[in-house]
């Protein structure tokens, strides 16, 4: 493994948190407040190690899970957290096969850790042998702290990324929206279209799709939000294949409430707030017209309700 580049060494030491913190939901964002708080209050500086691409596509590729973020939609949210230094470490083969023992000298030589603070649920290093008491021990021997923060829950059960990820893949997009924080989006670039919208009386924008690794919800028709670089606007968003014109392949394409504008080339980063109905097959290309203008009223009722 090629190590990080060390940080300069100001004498004040790091307060350090690990871990891939896919989603950065409600229990990752409640450790990365506690090490800023811990680090203002000691003068020292927050410092989140985490991985790209997640550990699973390295040691077990089959079963790697769907993610929440994209490389770069986790930069974005990690962006609006409360740290000083955030180190993206490439996951390897070879790192996965640090002991604890090594890998916490890595963050010693490297990053000059004082603390450590894990998740509740927290292993560390070669097949998670890291647990609490183990990083305990080897604080008292290598002179840092170890503290836990504890699990936050919702509903009677602790939010995790799995979690999340069971509630968007189902379509309960409430749910994943409580254990975010947020509502679940996706960030994505607006590519030419076949036009069909103008002429159902619905201009849209198409996105190109994300990379497939990306998680989305059930294919259908989604009242969302969409932000750019200089706006944002409601929208009603197609989600899916366009059987109604004989197209299998999956499509994304919104059309953006009270918006003229060529965003061709752009980001868009889309919210999904409420799902309408499914895909549906119309007889008439004036069949989905009628519908579309349900969908339109329905949407700006869940957008604004």
């Amino acid at each position: 493994m090629t190590a990080p580049s060390a940080l300069p060494n100001d004498g004040r030491g790091t307060v350090v948190t690990v871990g891939t913190f896919d989603g950065v939901h409600l229990g990752h964002r409640q450790v990365l407040e506690e090490i800023a708080r811990r680090a203002r209050r000691a003068e020292r500086r927050s410092l989140l190690v985490t991985f790209e691409p997640h550990p699973m596509e390295v040691i077990n590729p089959p079963a790697a899970p769907a993610l929440l973020t994209l490389a770069q939609e986790r930069r974005e949210f990690l962006a609006q957290c409360e740290l000083d230094i955030v180190v993206f470490m490439r996951f390897t083969r070879e790192l996965s096969q640090y002991p604890p023992e090594a890998f916490v000298q890595l963050l010693l030589e490297r990053f000059h850790m004082q603390e450590l603070v894990i998740g509740h649920d927290h292993g560390f290093g070669r097949g998670r042998t890291g647990n609490v008491e183990l990083l305990r021990l080897l604080g008292g021997q290598l002179g840092f702290a170890v503290d836990v923060v504890d699990q936050v829950g919702i509903g009677g059960r602790p939010v995790s990324s799995t979690l999340v990820r069971r509630a968007v893949a189902g379509g309960d997009l409430e749910t994943a929206a409580r254990l975010l924080g947020r509502p679940y989006s996706l960030t994505a670039t607006v590519v030419a279209g076949a036009r069909r919208g103008r002429g159902l009386g619905y201009r849209t924008v198409n996105l190109a799709l994300p990379d497939a690794r990306k998680l989305l919800p059930p294919d259908g028709v989604y009242a969302v939000r969409v932000e750019w670089d200089g706006g944002a606007a409601g929208a009603m968003m197609h989600q899916g294949p366009r059987p109604t014109f004989g197209e299998t392949a999956r499509t994304l394409e919104a059309h953006l409430f009270g918006v003229d504008l060529d965003l061709y080339g752009k980001e868009l980063k889309v919210s999904w707030a409420a799902r309408l109905r499914d895909v549906t097959r119309f007889a008439s290309p004036e069949a989905l017209k009628r519908q579309l203008d349900k969908d339109f009223a329905a949407a700006r009722a869940a957008l604004t309700g």
